[in-house]
Formats: structure tokens, sequence, C-alpha cells
């Protein structure tokens, strides 16, 4: 299978991308098959994942076939960017937060 599975991911990947310059795939394999962890810009996570996970969960079923013909695992990982969105949060009344009711 070499890395055709690599490449087909990176295709897709960066058809999909606003950022294709930022998409990158390692591939490492171990006794559990193959693992390809993709790397693409913050800005560019929702694209990958998707509404609900659908776009990531299409993904990984096209490889578990692309697998299945060469009988093979592989697996994809999203790597979470280091600087990803923080959750904001509201700040905190702290007269409302100590007052007994």
């Amino acid at each position: 299978m070499a890395e055709n599975d690599q490449e087909f991911v990176e295709y897709v990947v960066k058809a999909i991308v606003d950022n294709p310059q930022d998409v990158k795939v390692e591939r490492r394999i171990d006794e559990m098959g193959v693992l390809l962890s993709l790397t693409v810009n913050p800005e560019d996570m929702g694209k990958i994942i998707g509404k609900e996970g659908r776009t990531a969960k299409s993904l990984r079923t096209l490889l578990r076939v692309l697998g299945a013909k060469k009988n093979a695992r592989i697996n994809m990982k999203i790597v979470e960017p280091e600087g990803g969105e923080e959750v904001k949060k509201e700040p905190v009344d702290e007269e409302k937060a100590t007052k007994v009711v």
C-alpha cells in the first residue's frame, strides 16, 4: 500500500480547506496498523471535522475501505492545534456568586 493512504488523505483534505499549504499528514506504522496524523490550520478545523463530526467520520470510513482492500487497518487522528480556540467564559459577578438566598 506504501503511502497511497497518506496521499489520499492529503489530496482530499487540501480540496476541502481554505489553507491547503498548512495540511500535513504524518504516517506511522505499528502493531495496531497504520496511523495517519492530520494537521491543518486552526481556521480549517471546523471544515475537517464537519457538522457533528460527519466529515471526519466520512474520511475515516473511506480509509477503512482503502485499508480493507489491502488487508490493513488505517486510523486517522486529527491533531488539535496548540493555539486552538479557547472557550469564552463570562466574568463571574462576585456579589451574585457569594450571595446566599
